[in-house]
């Protein structure tokens, strides 16, 4: 199955200028080519190599640090070390000469996931990560000039550091609600990582006698949301790969493992979810025939609208539509209730801004849709988030058309960095914080699959810097009720995620005695 990338290198629709073709492919070339050839490792001093240290998620009370171990000069065919099971450890404190705190791991593991608590909010921390001895290293961002491991750039001109991070303040106001924000499970898919027209390019799949990838990735997900408290979720197309139904029909399994459609979960459409010749299975499978793709949904004051971006006929590649009515639908609903607190998700992003790939019309909705709904959102100042998928990646953005919405797009739940947003709304603002699924399997996988497009991923999908993928906006969302806890977490489906995995023991951050 050949996946739609956000990399339009010869896509099937839409080439992008040749200035911007000349731009990226300057960039590129040199790690485009030596992802074509094969390569000799170098020779190491020391048995283990820490790599890929990134600080994924940062609250104002905790911070989530992972990182993977592996076996230099080692290779495990698809140009990748191999793995070293062995222990991590974070050190840390408010002074880069004094880590006097720790946190640890309850098993060895390649692919580390410590989780800091009890922290301080506004205040700097300074950390380690090891594993034998041995400091981990921070992804490269070098091509996004980005900061995979703080808040600053404290410690990245020296390996293993300590590195800096400043946690945030918390959104003013009481908790009232959390949402689970996900997309691109593309249900079906066999391969990660396929270009069009780049046949050098290799993709990516799972290792023989593993559970599909995309199944264990959205099945983690839905844990991790679960686990992470939030109440609803919200799924912005690409479900499934291509539309077929089995697909879709094990998308929707998959999903229920949440709640119930339609009241703790909502999904749109995405492209490759698109009707074929032989009916509209995504509609038969989330909805029914008789209901349009789109709609508006209240919960304690909160409005959600869900906007159906691949309302048309094509073939997946060509710019995101709404349809003539869903457009005055949705026109519509704005301006009658203007002040109402709203979020907006659907597939296509409005805008697709410094991406480091060429940038063709089918990576976003069409130009002149996306300035309409723009001007909408300027006259509906009760709009404050628009969470899109479809590019793959962790990237935030605000535009001075409608400066009061947070276009968010969230990295597909699929593959690398392999997660979902956490939206918490208090009475004063809100913050996005993106989670990784934690399940031992997803990790493994989201370690894999970073190697795509030429190990030249991780500076298109992780975020560029942490406040793409964790952010706190104060703004007044009192309108909004509380909403009472979830119900009891249902049973994942069997065979759903392999065995269900036992609720994760956190490492808590601790002082020595």
């Amino acid at each position: 199955m050949r996946c739609c990338l956000p990399v339009p290198l010869g896509a099937l629709a839409g080439i992008p200028g040749p200035s911007e073709v000349l731009r990226s492919g300057l960039l590129l070339a040199p790690a485009l080519l030596r992802s074509a050839l094969p390569t000799a490792r170098p020779r190491h001093p020391r048995s283990l190599a820490a790599v890929h240290l990134e600080l994924v998620t940062l609250t104002e009370d905790r911070a989530v640090i992972t990182w993977h171990t592996a076996q230099p000069g080692t290779d495990d065919g698809t140009g990748r070390m191999l793995p070293a099971v062995t222990e991590g450890e974070v050190r840390y404190g408010t002074h880069p000469a004094r880590l006097n705190r720790t946190a640890g791991e309850d098993r060895p593991t390649a692919h580390h996931h410590i989780e800091l608590t009890g922290l301080e909010p506004g205040q700097t921390y300074y950390y380690q990560a090891h594993s034998r001895g041995v400091p981990a290293t921070p992804t490269a961002l070098h091509l996004v000039r980005g900061n995979a491991a703080g808040t600053s750039r404290h410690g990245l001109g020296s390996p293993g550091g300590p590195y800096s991070f400043t946690t945030p303040q918390p959104p003013p106001g009481r908790h009232l609600l959390s949402l689970g924000l996900c997309n691109d499970l593309h249900i079906g898919e066999t391969v990660a990582g396929l270009v069009a027209g780049v046949p050098f390019l290799r993709g990516v799949a799972q290792r023989a006698g593993l559970a599909p990838y995309p199944e264990l990735m959205s099945g983690a997900v839905v844990d991790e949301a679960r686990r992470r408290g939030a109440q609803l979720l919200l799924a912005a197309g690409d479900i499934s790969a291509g539309g077929g139904p089995r697909d879709l029909a094990e998308a929707r399994r998959i999903l229920d493992g949440f709640g119930t459609h339609a009241r703790d979960y909502f999904v749109v459409r995405g492209n490759h979810d698109r009707r074929a010749r032989d009916g509209d299975a995504f509609h038969r499978v989330f909805g029914g025939q008789d209901r349009p793709g789109w709609f508006e949904h209240d919960v304690a004051g909160l409005r959600i609208i869900g906007l159906d971006t691949y309302d048309k006929r094509g073939n997946g590649g060509d710019a995101g539509g709404l349809g003539s009515e869903q457009l005055s639908w949705f026109r519509s609903r704005l301006r009658a209730h203007r002040e109402q607190p709203t979020v907006v998700f659907g597939h296509h992003p409005l805008t697709v801004r410094d991406a480091l790939f060429p940038v063709s019309p089918g990576q976003r909705l069409g130009r002149r849709q996306a300035r309409a709904i723009l001007r909408a959102y300027a006259a509906a100042p009760g709009v404050f988030l628009h969470h899109v998928g479809h590019t793959h990646r962790n990237k935030r953005t605000h535009v001075p058309l409608a400066p009061q919405v947070t276009l968010q797009e969230v990295g597909a739940a699929k593959e690398y960095p392999g997660g979902f947003f956490l939206l918490r709304i208090h009475s004063g603002g809100y913050a996005l914080n993106f989670f990784r699924a934690r399940a031992a399997e997803a990790l493994e996988w989201n370690e894999r699959s970073r190697r795509q497009a030429g190990g030249l991923w991780p500076h298109h999908a992780l975020g560029r810097t942490v406040a793409d993928r964790n952010s706190v906006t104060a703004r007044d969302l009192s309108g909004i009720g509380r909403l009472g806890p979830p119900s009891a977490m249902p049973r994942s489906p069997q065979g759903m995620t392999g065995k269900p995995n036992p609720p994760p023991d956190v490492a808590r951050g601790t002082a020595p005695p």
